[in-house]
């Protein structure tokens, strides 16, 4: 776990961020909230957008995706209920911001990103960030990362028109997915589960997500 040098008016807008938008709001599992706490925000995003690295809602970063609303980052996140021991799988890398969320709460994190670009731009942040637990994968996430399975979680950071099978045929027993599935404009936050070889599916908020692409998502 890696701590990083503190700026007094960044972390306090950051500590009124997890106060005001996440624990008001109900967010309350306490290793979300640290990790919401401790992570710098305002590096993931670019240097024009950083006066507003802590406001209520997400934040373009460049070829037609955003870093998400930091209610959403835990809502989702919660959702996952990531345990030191586990390998996380992150569907959209974006900034990577939720990676280095992820980083602090499980013992390791691939995450795959389709627009290289992006992917580059994340690898920089994490590694001046020193967060060492993330894999960076260029590539198509509909189709998960069979080289590393089974994982314990599966987190997808953009809306899926259905739930790619792919992914759950890389969840291990007891693994959870995370992940909005709707249309491009409008979606769902579905919780999958596999209990004792079953899939258990839950269907939560409602929420807005960039539209996933890759063979499973919407192309």
């Amino acid at each position: 776990m890696t701590d990083w040098p503190i700026d007094a008016e960044l972390a306090s807008r950051r500590e009124q961020m997890v106060r005001d938008q996440l624990v008001e709001r109900g967010i309350s599992h306490p290793a979300v909230l640290a990790a919401m706490r401790a992570v710098p925000r305002h590096e993931f995003v670019a240097a024009s957008q950083r006066a507003f690295a802590y406001d209520d809602r997400p934040l373009s970063v460049g070829y037609g995706q955003t870093i998400s609303q930091p209610y959403m980052v835990a809502v989702m996140t919660e959702a996952l209920d990531p345990h030191l021991d586990e390998r996380v799988l992150e569907v959209g890398t974006g900034s990577g911001y939720q990676a280095a969320v992820l980083a602090r709460l499980v013992r390791e994190v691939i995450s795959i990103e389709c627009v290289p670009e992006l992917a580059a731009q994340a690898g920089e942040t994490l590694r001046q960030l020193r967060i060492t637990n993330v894999t960076l994968i260029v590539g198509d996430g509909t189709l998960g990362y069979p080289e590393r399975q089974p994982y314990d979680g599966i987190i997808v950071t953009a809306g899926a028109p259905a739930v790619p099978k792919t992914l759950i045929a890389q969840l291990g027993e007891g693994g959870r997915v995370v992940i909005p599935v709707g249309s491009q404009m409008y979606q769902e936050l579905f919780v999958i589960r596999r209990r004792e070889g079953k899939i258990v599916e839950e269907h939560r908020e409602g929420c807005v997500f960039v539209p996933l692409r890759g063979t499973y998502g919407w192309g």
